[in-house]
């Protein structure tokens, strides 16, 4: 079963009736990671009026959140919303707010709060990560159209080709299409065909 995080950290920074929101996300895989990551962003932001954050994931499936001083339920939830909607695990987003004079109201600060977790989301690159398996195989050339015929069937990432004496290839393979694509490897090329089938792993399809 897949899952979908971000690749790598980053922030925007939003602001609403005076009031600055800058929203971190990071990718996260245990609870120190993103304890460690929330400490950063509040060592970072000292004089901020508040550091709200909410993270997701996988391991125990811990989700957690916090309005750092906000009315309750306008400022960790609606980041935390964001986070499930989008589909998003093993991340942790920090939506730091500088007051800026003018109260937004409940219905205000959840605006803020969602708008900014939300355009952080859509400024990140998503990985749609997924259980598969890395094959390798080398075959003659005479299989070479034979085989790249029906490797879209099978959604398949090619991760290198090699055209020497004969084609060696290394793919990654979603696990539902594995054993499918391994029958077909080996009736294609009348079982003359040497393959090699990793460990399952997480990779990133998108």
């Amino acid at each position: 079963m897949g899952y979908k995080t971000i690749k790598k950290p980053n922030n925007i920074t939003f602001t609403e009736r005076r009031s600055e929101f800058i929203a971190y996300l990071c990718p996260v895989h245990t609870n120190d990671d993103a304890i460690g990551f929330i400490n950063e962003i509040k060592s970072l932001h000292r004089k901020a009026t508040h550091n709200v954050y909410a993270y997701i994931l996988r391991d125990n499936n811990i989700t957690r959140y916090s309005d750092d001083g906000e009315p309750q339920g306008t400022a960790g939830v609606p980041v935390l919303d964001i986070l499930q909607k989008h589909g998003l695990t093993d991340i942790c987003c920090v939506v730091t707010r500088y007051f800026g004079g003018i109260l937004l109201g409940g219905g205000g600060l959840v605006r803020a709060y969602s708008t900014s977790a939300k355009l952080a989301v859509e400024n990140a690159d998503i990985m749609d990560m997924q259980e598969c398996y890395r094959i390798s195989f080398s075959m003659d050339y005479n299989l070479y159209s034979k085989v790249a015929y029906f490797l879209p069937q099978y959604e398949v990432k090619e991760l290198s080709s090699k055209f020497e004496d004969n084609i060696s290839m290394e793919l990654l393979v979603k696990e539902k299409f594995t054993e499918d694509f391994r029958k077909k490897l080996i009736d294609v090329s009348n079982g003359k065909i040497d393959i090699c089938i990793s460990d399952k792993l997480f990779e990133d399809f998108s």
